[in-house]
């Protein structure tokens, strides 16, 4: 059937040949995970450590009990807004499971880490106020800062003393001032002084935002921030994401932010998952220390700077030797899914490494194995 537009699909075309060109496309491939780091591509089995199911939670039989129970008492959706249909009582005990792991007052479900950091920083500053992100922040808490309105700077990877630098020279022109962060950096794995920030922060009455999404139930407990969000999609294994505040915060953003107002609420099953999942880290402190071993079992066997926390990249450079390395080391039975702009800055493309509780040493060692001959096929074929 011929095109109604086309000059639209032209667009497209001419789009995706600029992509293709870079080696930046990106396609969907047939995955079916088979249970723990297991997958199926192609008909073949593969161990996954592209997953973010850090702790082996989505399909621990708890946490998936507890997701059936709900969905055959209370039905698929939510059917509405919280604000429209009511408020399940799945969400209230949820969100004070939440806010009791973190330490706060109250938290807030929204329908995911992304939905979550799309509306905590518009309804929190605007025209006027000063907002300062490190420059390795995930792309949804930079679309926050856009659609507050607020002065946006950047600040240098974890570097506080820019930071301090920044706050002093613009601080003072700002009504207020919001600093952002990632606990884990999702794409390096490694973590944000969390500490000196906040010390800082303290200095010059600046509030601050955590993004926990990669460190809930994975990384050890560190200083906590007035802001802190993440996800349930993660190291809980479910779905959706959360504020965790005051009771005054939580309360303002239930009416403010845009992205809870005006959202469905989550399927009863994926918070009576999450809580699951809560419950069985707190039962087993062991399950949550094994992602950082395993990764640092890796990172010593290929002599890489030691793990901060499950993630671990494996720079590579261009996006073309990328995706090389990720094929090679697919057809040796491991998914390791490359990593390109403009998700990493251009002439950082890398494998992004995750671990899991789910994953077995033998895996661990086999992977690094795979990676170090792989990497020296890809050295001996001429560029």
């Amino acid at each position: 059937m011929p095109s109604a537009f086309p000059s639209l699909d032209a667009f497209a075309r001419d789009k995706l040949a600029g992509l293709d060109a870079a080696g930046l496309r990106r396609r969907l491939v047939p995955t079916r995970r088979t249970g723990g780091v297991g997958a199926e591509r192609a008909g073949r089995p593969v161990v996954s450590f592209s997953c973010n199911d850090y702790l082996g939670l989505a399909t621990h039989p708890a946490v998936v009990a507890a997701a059936r129970e709900a969905l055959e008492r209370y039905g698929a959706g939510s059917g509405g807004s919280r604000l429209v249909t009511g408020n399940h009582p799945l969400f209230a005990e949820l969100e004070a499971a939440l806010a009791a792991r973190k330490g706060h007052e109250a938290a807030l479900v929204f329908g995911s880490g992304y939905l979550a950091n799309l509306g905590i920083t518009p309804a929190l500053a605007g025209a006027g106020d000063l907002i300062l992100i490190d420059e390795l922040g995930h792309s949804c808490m930079w679309a926050g800062t856009r659609l507050a309105g607020a002065r946006t700077l950047a600040f240098r990877h974890n570097d506080p003393a820019h930071l301090e630098a920044l706050l002093a020279r613009e601080r003072g022109a700002a009504r207020h001032a919001l600093i952002l962060t990632e606990r884990v950096f999702s794409m390096d794995g490694d973590r944000a002084p969390v500490a000196d920030i906040l010390a800082l922060a303290a200095r010059f009455d600046a509030w601050t935002l955590v993004d926990d999404a990669h460190g809930l139930g994975v990384v050890g407990p560190d200083a906590t921030a007035p802001l802190e969000m993440g996800t349930l999609s993660k190291a809980l294994g479910s779905y959706g994401g959360y504020l965790c505040a005051s009771r005054a915060v939580v309360d303002l953003l239930t009416s403010r932010a845009r992205s809870f107002v005006y959202t469905t609420g989550l399927p009863p099953a994926s918070a009576a998952a999450a809580l699951a999942a809560l419950a069985v880290i707190a039962a087993e402190p062991e399950r949550a220390a094994r992602p950082l071993a395993l990764a640092r079992r890796f990172t010593a066997r290929l002599g890489l700077p030691e793990a901060e926390s499950a993630v671990v990249p494996v720079q590579v450079g261009e996006a073309e030797a990328a995706l090389a390395l990720s094929r090679a080391l697919e057809a040796r039975g491991f998914l390791v899914v490359a990593i390109r702009p403009p998700t990493v800055p251009p002439g950082t493309a890398r494998l992004r490494v995750a671990f899991s509780a789910a994953h077995a040493e033998p895996e661990v060692d086999a992977l690094a194995d795979a990676l170090t001959d792989a990497l020296a096929d890809l050295r001996a074929v001429p560029q």
